[in-house]
This record gives structure tokens, sequence and C-alpha cells, in this order.
């Protein structure tokens, strides 16, 4: 039998040890902290559970007349708003917990590290220390909040990161967010519906580079309809003290020096590898700045030692990703020959409305030097859209010009991150766009959007201008 020790507990490492265990190994995970790591308790959960109050919160206070549910004084109770978050990431932790026992899985709190290349010691909560060695390592660390190097921003307390976010006992009326990629602008959309006004500055000159560009554009309209506010190329300089709460100085893009104030500033400018604890160098392991080198089956260069998630170089730092990770690391461990393919990888965003990509976009494809065709189809032709949230958004879809081959799929709009996976599995299957129109999608859904934008690459759409 085959002994494993899984150091960290999030969406990769409680995946990769279960997995391991149903193959037959003998499983010891290391947490220091909390089961379900950043996604479940800091992370993906409890931002969607504030996304999800927020969506309400606007749907009744816009919609709602329209719709015929007239509701008086709709207001936001902040204090709820937290508790609620809080016991989704319970319910879920605790159910991450019954799992790894269901499955002869041996937790040990506790901090590891590397004491020689294939041994850790971990520092357990009373202080005592454990050496433990195995047959094979694997390192699910995760990542942690970047803090960038801006003079004045961490001696003010009103500068919080993503967990502070997540955490505020009270609602603030103003918010300055300092980056506009997927955590800030997820975060400013929940506290705009809540009310708080938002400021967005961003030092590169655009926002969510991961996203196709027609999504961005239909994105950034509707945030902006929500009051929110976007400073492009516009670095900030450094953080003052203010009556109000902070101060943050830039440079805009004609080099003049800005300033916007607010009660609380939110630095969302990305997240780097969690691997400073781990002592690497006595573990042997080869890594760039912290974020641990692997090859496709998630070897290090240290026979035995694998790693995953986002403390690994090079792959999309993605709760899904990092569970994918974990299986294949499993189940190379236990025998099987297995490679990590991030071809069928959807990235979501939570924005309003929420948006979803697989695949190759137009820029890839241009790049690549691919010959390609596109399908759009818009939301406001699609009942159930039109239902939903007054038909806003569009499936674009990119296949390949001589036989159609799914190469891509963008999606903004009503359900869009749970209808990626129809793309993903299309790209998957290598389908065509012959085959996604000759399957029959439901009436009246928003899937059949789907299948409208494969008919209009084909000059065929029934639904919309060809």
């Amino acid at each position: 039998m085959k002994n494993i020790i899984v150091i960290g507990g999030g969406p990769g490492g409680y995946v990769a040890a279960i997995r391991a265990a149903q193959l037959g190994a003998k499983v010891t995970l290391v947490e220091r902290e909390h089961l379900g790591g950043t996604c479940l308790n800091i992370g993906c959960i409890p931002t969607k559970c504030l996304l999800h109050s927020a969506e309400l919160m606007e749907s009744i206070r816009k919609e709602g007349a329209m719709l015929g549910v007239e509701a008086d004084n709709v207001r936001i109770n902040f204090p709820q708003v937290m508790a609620h978050k809080n016991e989704i990431s319970k319910k879920l932790t605790g159910g991450v917990a019954a799992l790894l026992k269901m499955n002869k899985v041996t937790k040990v709190d506790g901090e590891a590290k590397f004491t020689a290349p294939g041994k850790i010691s971990v520092k357990k909560p009373d202080g005592s220390v454990e050496n433990m060695t195995a047959d094979a390592i694997i390192l699910a660390t995760g990542s942690v909040n970047s803090t960038p190097p801006i003079p004045g921003l961490r001696e003010n307390p009103n500068c919080i990161d993503s967990t502070g976010a997540l955490s505020l006992e009270k609602l603030p009326k103003s918010m300055v967010v300092i980056g506009a990629g997927v955590i800030g602008l997820e975060l400013a959309c929940a506290y705009a519906a809540f009310g708080t006004k938002i400021t967005v500055v961003e030092a590169l000159d655009h926002m969510l580079p991961m996203l196709d560009g027609d999504l961005t554009k239909i994105g950034v309209a509707h945030m902006k309809k929500m009051g929110m506010e976007f400073n492009l190329e516009c670095p900030v300089q450094s953080v003052e003290n203010s009556p109000v709460g902070a101060k943050v100085v830039c440079r805009n893009k004609a080099g003049q020096t800005v300033s916007f104030e607010a009660e609380k500033v939110l630095v969302a400018v990305g997240r780097r590898a969690n691997t400073a604890s781990l002592d690497l160098e006595a573990g042997g392991i080869k890594n760039d700045r912290g974020r641990i080198l692997v090859n496709d089956r998630m070897q290090t260069n240290v026979p035995g030692v694998y790693a995953i998630g986002d403390c690994v170089f090079g792959r999309a730092q993605l709760a899904h990703t990092a569970s994918a990770m974990g299986e294949v690391a499993a189940e190379n461990i236990m025998g099987m020959d297995v490679l990590y393919d991030e071809s069928t990888n959807p990235t979501c965003v939570y924005i309003e409305p929420e948006a979803a990509s697989v695949g190759l976009t137009e820029e890839q494809c241009k790049a690549k030097g691919l010959e390609y065709k596109v399908g759009r189809f818009p939301m406001s032709a699609n009942g159930k859209a039109l239902i939903l949230n007054g038909g806003e958004g569009l499936v674009k879809i990119i296949a390949g010009k001589k036989y159609g081959e799914v190469l891509g799929m963008h999606i903004i709009g009503p359900r869009a991150t749970d209808l990626i996976a129809e793309g993903a599995l299309a790209i998957r299957l290598e389908a065509t766009l012959d085959e996604l129109i000759s399957t029959i999608h439901s009436h009246p859904t928003v899937t059949e959007t789907m299948r409208e934008a494969a008919l209009h690459a084909e000059k065929r759409a029934i639904h919309t201008k060809n």
C-alpha cells in the first residue's frame, strides 16, 4: 500500500487525497487552517453568496415593479448577508471533512515544511513537531493575496484585500477598488448593488484580459449603469490618510495627479503562490519566485514530489483546475499515466451579468494563424433570457473554417457560467457546428442561444439576421 502525504486541504488537496484513497493509498492530509482552502472560506463560495444577495436586491429594485412584484422599503441587512455567507461556507467545509473521513483520509492539523528532499516536519497547534515521510508528497498550498509596494498602503487600516472585503461588519458608503481583474470586479459588483459608491482604478488600458473583448464591452456597460466609475491607465502612486478613510493618489493617462477618497480601499491586484513556509530550498524543489515548476503529470523535479493548483507556475489559478490537477497527480502516483490538459478549462467571471469563456478567443486564433468563422447570438432574441434579465448579453462561438470544429465559446448573460460546460464538452469531443445544430435544445431555455450561435456561424440563423 502506498503512503501519500497531501499538504493543503483546498479544492486541489482534498480532491487529490480522496482520489488517491479511492485508488487504494493510505493518505494523510496536512492542513494548517481551514479545510476547503481559499475557495470555500474566503474566495469563490463567499463571493458568490454576496453576489447572490446583490443580484436579488438588484432584481427586486430594478425589475420588481415591471414584473408585478412590488416591495416597499427593500433594504440590505448587511450582517445577515454575512451570516448567510458564513453558514454556506460552514456547511461546505463540514461536507469536505465528512468526505475525507468517509474515504479514511487521516487529517493532521499543522503547518508543514521540508527538512530535506522527500522529508517534512509538521508543526502542530500545540507547538509539538512531527517528522513525516511518505512514498509520495502532493503540495497543494494554494495562493494568497498580493500586496503591491504602494507607499502608505500597508499602514492604512482602511486598505483591505478580498478576505477583508468578505468579512466587513458594516457596509461602506464608498470604496476604491485597485485592480480591474476578476476578484476586484466581482466584489465591486456586489458592493455596488448593495449601494456602495465604487471607483475602480487600473494601471493597464483594459479590463478582464481573460475574456473576449465583445463580452467585456457588455459587462463594462452594465457596471457603468450600476454607477461604477472606471479609471484606466491610472496607476496608483500612494495611499494617504483621509478623514473619510483613505485617499488613493494616482497618475492618469495625461500624466496628471488625480486622487480618489473612500471609506475603504480594496486591493485586488492578483495572487501569489503560498509557498513561503514550505522551505522549498530544503526540499530541493525548483521554483520560479515561489511558484513550483511541474510537468503535465504534475511532477516536480524531485522524484515522488508533486504539486497542484495555485502554488504551481504557469497554470490557471482556478479552483476547478486545482481539482483536475489533484486527480492527475493522485492517478500518476498510483501507477496510471495521465496528463493534465487545460484545453477544456472554462473561465467564469461573476460580474453582472455573469460571463464565461472556454477555448480560443479570436485574438488567439489570429495569433496561431488559424482560419476560423464566428457565430453570434444576442440574448435579446432569446425568450428565457428576456424573462431573466431583460435579454442583456451575447453568445459567441468560434469554429474552424474548413471542418467547423468548435474552437472557443464565449458567453455573457444569464446562466453563462452554467452554460459554458456545453462549450467545454464540445471542445473535448471535437464536436462540430453541425453536431451542435443537430442536437435538439429544449425551449424555453437560455441553452437555445448556443445552437442559435452555431446556426449563425453557418449562415443558417433562424432567430437573428445572418
